[in-house]
């Protein structure tokens, strides 16, 4: 292995699953040869893929010190919010006027989590997620809980969960409200395949949760949420997910939403040094098990240039999702390629450790800091591959 190339500075912008995993990853393939900083306004990593349990109890998504962790892995940690890049001179600007040189960048900075309809309760926008109980006693009052995928959300499997969840706690009342989940996609969690599309279905059916997929939601001028096809309007409380923005960074490119474009090396489209991972991409699915796969084939072209390992294959992305269910576990798999039929079903782990983020090297060092796989109520496990040809990126 070359040592020609030590000491390159690496700088990663962002404190989330992306981010950490580049840092592992990094660390790991350049066999320390390279200086890296992180930069991120939080001086705390929240394992966001458990936020869903927080109205349930108390419970809340581990936390970790930033801080800790990157003196733990040799890097130096700056808590600063990234403003701007300079992709040529190699320079990084922040919100507290610092200038931070780089031979190669990762920006990981996210997207923001906003509403998409003013008239619903959005989830996981609040600082303090309003309970569970609250949420039911308003679904009582209005009839039933409807529970929306927004137009334009691209990962709609936490809002399955929730669905499961609060059906299990509805159903110590008295007069449990009734459960409704109304979305875009074609089938449940269609991005799986039919084979668990099927499934979902007959374990929606079987704890009563209606579902009315083919359907996007609009918000009227009285302020009312009418369903696509018939215009009906909606009787219960509604519950959306949030949708993300993207967070332009002057220097870099955007596109209308304000997402960095990436190409299959996840470098950012006209800047040679600097790649970029995560939600605040136009990778056109958001998950947090996509985002490490995006971070470690950034880590791998930055490797490869240092010299420190072979030449990378481009990103070649696999779907995981651990589905909480409030009951028993169950795996599933799909080639979503065609040619494989509709897909297995399994009881059998299919990545491990059994992590919500199945990440190269985040999900080992979760399982050895502590972090639960299976928080209480247990989960079921999907996996498939993802194609993308043809679709991203763009041309």
């Amino acid at each position: 292995m070359s040592t020609s190339h030590s000491g390159k500075r690496v700088l990663i912008a962002g404190g989330g699953v992306a981010a950490l995993e580049a840092m592992l990853a990094v660390r790991d393939l350049t066999d320390g040869q390279a200086e890296v900083t992180l930069l991120s306004p939080e001086r705390e990593f929240t394992y966001k893929p458990l936020l869903v349990i927080e109205p349930f109890g108390p419970d809340t998504a581990t936390r970790h010190d930033l801080p800790a962790l990157a003196a733990e892995l040799g890097a130096d940690f700056i808590e600063d919010r990234l403003l701007g890049v300079d992709p040529v001179a190699g320079t990084a600007s922040t919100g507290d006027s610092r200038d931070l040189r780089f031979d190669y960048a990762v920006i990981a900075i996210g997207a923001r989590m906003q509403e998409a309809l003013s008239p619903a309760h959005t989830l996981w926008v609040e600082r303090i997620p309003t309970s569970i109980e609250t949420l039911l006693d308003r679904a009582t009052d209005s009839g039933g809980l409807d529970l929306i995928v927004p137009p334009g959300v691209t990962w709609s499997l936490p809002l399955y969960e929730f669905a499961l969840m609060a059906e299990r706690r509805a159903r110590e009342r008295a007069e449990p409200p009734p459960i409704r989940i109304v979305t875009p996609e074609p089938a449940p969690l269609a991005i799986f395949g039919p084979a668990a599309s099927a499934e979902i279905a007959e374990l929606l059916a079987a704890r009563r949760i209606s579902i009315t997929t083919g359907t996007w939601i609009s918000e009227g001028p009285g302020g009312e949420l009418r369903g696509s096809g018939d215009g009906s309007e909606l009787s219960g409380y509604p519950v959306a997910l949030p949708i993300l923005a993207g967070i332009p960074i002057e220097g870099l490119p955007s596109d209308e939403h304000g997402f960095i474009p990436i190409d299959r090396d996840t470098r950012v489209r006209g800047c040679d040094r600097v790649f970029a991972v995560g939600d605040g991409t136009d990778f056109p699915v958001k998950q947090g098990g996509l985002a490490t796969q995006q971070a470690d084939t950034a880590a791998a072209q930055i490797a490869f240039r240092m010299e420190a390992a072979p030449a990378p294959e481009p990103l070649r992305p696999v779907l995981r999702g651990k589905l909480l269910t409030g009951a028993e576990s169950l795996h599933m798999r799909t080639a979503i390629t065609g040619g494989a039929g509709d897909g297995v079903v399994s009881s059998d782990y299919l990545w491990w450790p059994p992590h919500k983020v199945s990440g190269r090297y985040l999900a080992p060092w979760l399982a050895a800091a502590g972090v639960q796989g299976d928080p209480t109520p247990p989960g079921r496990s999907i996996d498939i591959e993802l194609p993308l040809e043809g679709e991203w990126p763009a041309a």
